[in-house]
């Protein structure tokens, strides 16, 4: 008791030299005060490590079966955990981690008992249009079979919201570049010795977030059959590219796992209160213009043919995958998620475990994509953007077989591009129209060639496809938008004449 007095003490002469926050970089000292306040309070404390967690390299490397729909756009940082003392790392993850240059005494995908947490300490992504801190199930026993499950929990920690040095009590302000301490917990006495000591290091209150693990729908524990959790980091759009890159390879930032010397009393939290989708405000309005863009398309090319594919809702939302034990694919509550299918096209072969597929397969809601110059993929819709239903915007083109997807193009790449379509319309600025094609001209403007022959880097001539698209973040709810209130983006398959397709 002495030690932790004086650990106090100490801590409040150091609040009072420093300030409240941390200096202009994350230094280790910082992170060793916490350390030392935790270990005073009586708590275990391993240290972890962050890293890019390269999908497309992890399955070109044959480490995962698939890509599972990553976002082109978005380099995700996960968090590495060390294992739970006592427990070993499966040698399947330890390839993963190995193959990602992380050490091979940390998971990315971990277990947790009921009176542990998770912390993240360090900066936030540098300027970008988004970012969030987002927690998964991956894992989960259902009978005797262990299934893949890939869903989040809950809502995110997002630049919206998040508390830091910049936003403090998440008020209005600057929350890029920023010191803020996350934990990830699903008690709420465990959630408090944390803050209480993070403070007696020098951490305001008013910078630590607190993400809920909800024991009423997770199954807590060290056991084989407890659920096993990820965390992972997701910024878009980097101002700063090189800045960008610093961060996801090098994040100013650390992660720890604690654990309680002794089991106290367990205060778990409920589930936690969701941001609440939609405004009431549509972009219905636009109906008819999507609908002359459409036709304006049509006519444009109408010396090929033309295959209007279906569009649907893509993932399911991650209560739901969570309920029905389904792959959910890695969603998060911060986007509405579209694609080019209309039903469920099958979720990707689960790793590191024989487990059965929960969604039929259907091939004919898959295209390929020839090298015929008079071969391409037109994709338009509503730029939601513009209509302010989202912050940043984007549509990818995946291999339907192993989800790879190789590039994204964002609202920024499409802003402004249907007024070639519609210059007599004053409603075009809210339109884009994009193709997709192995060979564009120099008159194509707004085009992407997507290569081929490059791997898993690629889409080759006969492998199926499909577009999927995201909208994220509605300003005004600070969650994603609503499905009942957007209009959903398209997409038309053109071949040459001679080809055999059947027109729409």
């Amino acid at each position: 008791m002495k030690n932790y007095m004086l650990a106090m003490l100490l801590g409040v002469l150091f609040t009072m030299l420093i300030g409240t926050g941390l200096a202009q970089n994350v230094e280790t000292d910082d992170a060793e005060a916490f350390r030392q306040a935790l270990e005073q309070d009586g708590f275990i404390v391993q240290e972890g490590e962050l890293g890019y967690f390269d999908l497309i390299r992890l399955l070109e490397e044959g480490v995962l079966p698939s890509a599972y729909g990553n976002n082109p756009t978005t380099k995700y940082v996960a968090y590495f955990v060390p294992a739970a003392s006592g427990h070993e790392i499966d040698e399947r993850i330890s390839r993963l981690t190995s193959t990602l240059g992380m050490s091979g005494n940390t998971t990315p995908f971990w277990n947790l008992g009921p009176d542990e947490a998770v912390v993240f300490v360090g900066r936030t992504p540098p300027e970008c249009r988004y970012f969030s801190y987002d927690n998964f199930i991956m894992h989960r026993t259902i009978g005797n079979e262990r299934r893949w499950i890939f869903a989040n929990i809950a809502d995110t920690v997002n630049n919206m919201v998040i508390k830091t040095e910049g936003t403090p009590d998440g008020s209005s302000g600057d929350p890029f570049n920023q010191t803020t301490v996350i934990i990830i917990t699903a008690d709420r006495g465990i959630d408090q010795r944390i803050r209480d000591a993070a403070q007696s290091a020098g951490y305001s209150d008013d910078i630590i977030n607190t993400q809920v693990l909800p024991s009423v729908m997770l199954n807590m524990g060290l056991d084989n059959d407890s659920d096993t959790f990820a965390s992972f980091v997701r910024p878009a759009l980097f101002n700063d590219t090189q800045a960008g890159d610093d961060y996801i390879n090098n994040t100013p930032a650390t992660v720890f796992r604690i654990t309680p010397n002794n089991t106290t009393e367990l205060d778990p939290y409920d589930y936690p209160e969701l941001r609440v989708r939609g405004t009431g405000q549509t972009e219905f309005d636009l109906t008819d213009d999507l609908e002359e863009l459409r036709t304006a398309i049509l006519n444009k090319y109408n010396e090929s043919n033309a295959t209007e594919l279906p569009t649907s809702q893509a993932v399911p939302i991650g209560s739901d995958a969570i309920q029905r034990g389904i792959n959910g694919v890695g969603p998060t509550n911060d986007a509405a998620y579209l694609w080019t299918a209309n039903q469920t096209i099958s979720s990707p072969t689960p790793p590191f475990y024989n487990t059965s597929e929960y969604y039929p397969f259907l091939q004919d809601s898959a295209i390929t994509l020839g090298n015929d110059t008079d071969e391409f993929i037109i994709v338009y819709g509503v730029n939601h953007v513009a209509t302010g239903k989202a912050t940043y915007s984007n549509f990818a083109i995946y291999g339907a077989d192993v989800w790879n997807g190789v590039r994204a193009i964002t609202d920024a790449d499409f802003n402004g591009s249907a007024e070639e379509y519609l210059p007599d319309n004053p409603n075009a600025k809210y339109l884009y129209v994009y193709k997709l094609a192995r060979n564009c001209s120099e008159d194509d403007q707004y085009c992407y060639e997507v290569p081929y022959g490059q791997g898993v880097h690629g889409i080759e001539l006969d492998q199926p496809l499909f577009i999927g698209w995201r909208a994220y973040l509605e300003n005004t709810t600070k969650t994603g938008p609503s499905y009942s209130e957007i209009l959903y983006d398209r997409a038309i398959k053109f071949d040459p004449m001679n080809s055999g397709n059947m027109s729409s």
